[in-house]
């Protein structure tokens, strides 16, 4: 499934619009119905390829003990953020990876800035996070409810549009700082078509196992469908930079969507070229010694 992940990235050169991306895009040569189940087996394959490169990288990226990994995904209700967790990040060892799923703030959090209670679950030196939704909620949920908005009681400037200038561009200096102290920040927005969120609401409905990942606040939030899309994408032409871009993801078919961000974040650690730490002569010495004083028990 060889695919140019630049395909996906939002540019930050120009004004990207989301219905100039497909949530059930395909290659062109696996459009035709028999074509599907061969582009399926490929990405399966592919999928897994990348899952032992990670785990592999994973152990260097902690030897090295220089960079870190932040990983965001973010989407609309059932897009297939926890699978794509459980489908991509499948044998990391959790020693070295934290997935922070951010709900509604508590009244300590909302007494700080918006951005205090995602510091704190930043990923340190060797480690990668996965924010599971994150402070973009603050420019997405917060923008279209405004009885949210409301409760926080937050300063907002006579001009409506400048405040939401300012917070955009406090996530950008936010994100420009933590690359400048190692952290790799990858940002995925998995695109669900509408269509593709009924099925797979009413299939929890219908399943007995999977109603309690129902709520109903998820038809409240159904209803304002395209005014979510108009602040995703304003948020995603004002937050992909150069040191922490977006891709959008098509994510109607889920194989698709795993094998996709598995290849992103498989390309950008490796091209961190980790190393394990070399030995100074004193420290080689020091293990020829524990070697050799093991050896005489």
């Amino acid at each position: 499934m060889p695919v140019d992940a630049q395909d996906f990235k939002v540019s930050n050169k120009k004004p990207m619009y989301l219905k100039s991306f497909d949530s059930s895009w395909l290659p062109k040569w696996a459009q035709q119905e028999e074509y599907k189940k061969i582009l399926k087996q490929h990405a399966e394959a592919l999928l897994e390829e990348n899952r032992q490169h990670l785990i592999k990288e994973q152990e260097l990226l902690w030897a090295n003990d220089t960079y870190s990994m932040l990983i965001i995904l973010q989407g609309m209700d059932a897009a297939g953020k926890d699978s794509t967790i459980r489908q991509v990040m499948s044998g990391v060892n959790p020693q070295g990876c934290r997935v922070t799923s951010f709900k509604t703030p508590s009244a300590e959090e909302l007494r700080h800035d918006f951005l205090w209670r995602h510091v704190k679950a930043l990923p340190e030196r060797g480690s990668i996070g996965i924010f599971n939704r994150s402070y973009y909620e603050d420019v997405l949920i917060v923008k279209v409810r405004p009885e949210i908005f409301v409760k926080q009681e937050l300063l907002k400037n006579k001009d409506n549009t400048l405040f939401w200038e300012q917070r955009y561009e406090d996530i950008n200096l936010f994100e420009r700082h933590l690359v400048r102290n190692g952290t790799i920040i990858l940002k995925f927005y998995l695109h669900i078509s509408k269509e593709e969120q009924k099925n797979r609401l009413l299939k929890r409905l219908k399943n007995s196992e999977k109603t309690w990942k129902f709520s109903l606040t998820d038809l409240e939030e159904r209803a304002k469908w395209s005014e979510y899309e108009k602040a995703y994408e304003e948020m995603l032409n004002k937050t992909s930079t150069e040191w922490a871009p977006w891709y959008v993801i098509p994510a109607d078919r889920k194989w698709v969507a795993h094998t996709l961000i598995s290849d992103v974040i498989a390309a950008e650690i490796t091209k961190l070229d980790l190393k394990y730490p070399t030995l100074n002569m004193s420290q080689k010495e020091a293990l020829i010694k524990a070697k050799n004083e093991l050896e005489k028990e």
